[in-house]
């Protein structure tokens, strides 16, 4: 996280002033002399504990830096236009059974993306849209070369393939690539998290509630909460995240779900005043480092701008939409996206609000696009000040909650 300003900042000694001439001693005061070195050991002893706050700090920073594990992506292929000032980082939730996380089956091998997000941060702190894209699209195979932990795939002209299969085979370059040439939508940076990232991060900040209009006994997710509201931490938080078999039984469903966690997940913050505490910030960024990976161009100068962006952002200034999608004709199971999406795509490249109705977008307003619900409303998402018990729908369905 930043400080506000360069490392210099920790040092605040005051500039050096004009020399003042020597006073006599009065008798019997003891000052003088001996008491003027007296008060230049305790400036001596002072400046040095300021420089070693300093040191540490900065060492601690660097260690919570170094931990993040960084990849380059190659093959991407040519990058679609980048035509505003907004940053894209595309959001992924890996499911990968690695380390820490194998105790969540050992038995699974490889990693497939569980979430799909590109989070759209407009400059000034205009607001934010997190697009969440549903794991069963059907997107075109493209040809990845093989990295570490993925073997790549060759390019299949005509063919498809499931979009969480495009992250297990090809790694994140691999998703970058698909989403960048079926979106048009140019991407600037991606970060992953895993399960054990997520668990820790939600216990960091206190844990999140949840809002069940039915009870909810869930084997494979190992979910087991009644009806009502529930504040709950890292470990059951990450079960209502990957609960897919309830209502229908859709990743759909699970998406609106999950869109409700992380609205109460921002109010939480709100309420707690999070972000006005160093130790707790510093507490969720190690968590978070330890867990995450990111494309080797995601350097700190970036990294700090967008948690300056993200920082004295409101809720109400976040909306969160699922990608419109209609059924997949040779497989019931998957989805795909309707042109019509087009339009949507096109909004966010341009940092503009868009209408489905009419396709028409508005240019953002003079001095940066003030924070609003217009993608919300219009596609049926939701913002930052939902109620998180309005989410009855996305648990309707023949399976229930229980």
């Amino acid at each position: 996280m930043s400080h506000n300003g360069d490392p210099s900042s920790y040092d605040r000694r005051a500039p050096e002033g004009r020399a003042q001439p020597a006073r006599p001693a009065r008798s019997g005061a003891g000052t003088g002399p001996y008491a003027l070195r007296i008060f230049q050991w305790i400036a001596a002893g002072l400046a040095i504990c300021l420089a070693v706050g300093s040191i540490a700090a900065y060492l601690k920073f660097r260690s919570v830096w170094d931990s993040i594990s960084r990849v380059p992506l190659t093959g991407l292929g040519a990058a679609p236009p980048k035509l505003s000032n907004a940053m894209n980082v595309l959001l992924i939730g890996s499911d990968s059974r690695s380390g820490p996380d194998r105790r969540f089956g050992a038995g699974i091998t490889g990693q497939r993306s569980d979430t799909i997000i590109i989070l759209h941060i407009a400059p000034h702190r205009g607001g934010v849209v997190a697009l969440s894209i549903p794991r069963d699209s059907v997107v075109p195979v493209l040809s990845c070369p093989p990295v570490a932990g993925a073997s790549g795939q060759a390019a299949q002209p005509g063919a498809v393939e499931q979009i969480n299969a495009t992250f297990a085979t090809g790694g994140p370059g691999c998703l970058w690539k698909t989403i960048e040439q079926t979106t048009h939508l140019h991407l600037d940076h991606f970060i992953e998290l895993n399960f054990t990232g997520f668990e820790k991060v939600i216990d960091d900040v206190g844990g999140v509630s949840v809002c069940l209009p039915v009870a909810v006994n869930d084997a494979d997710s190992r979910l087991h909460l009644s009806a009502g509201r529930h504040h709950v931490g890292g470990a059951e938080a990450l079960a209502f995240w990957r609960a897919r078999y309830l209502g229908e039984g859709s990743d759909l469903q699970r998406i609106r779900r999950d869109q409700y966690l992380m609205v109460s997940f921002l109010q939480g913050i709100e309420r707690s005043h999070l972000t006005s505490s160093p130790s707790r910030i510093l507490s969720v960024v190690t968590d978070a480092a330890k867990s995450m990976t990111t494309d080797a161009g995601l350097n700190l100068p970036t990294m700090i701008s967008i948690a300056d962006s993200l920082r004295h952002l409101s809720s109400g200034g976040v909306q969160f939409i699922e990608l419109p999608t209609e059924p997949y004709g040779p497989n019931p199971n998957w989805v795909t996206w309707p042109t019509s999406d087009m339009a949507l795509f096109r909004a966010i490249s341009l940092d503009r609000t868009v209408s489905p109705a009419t396709g028409r977008t508005r240019k953002p307003a003079a001095g940066g696009r003030q924070p609003d619900a217009t993608l919300a409303r219009s596609y049926g998402g939701i913002t930052g000040t939902t109620n998180v018990c309005h989410d009855r729908a996305a648990f309707a369905g023949p399976l229930g909650g229980s």
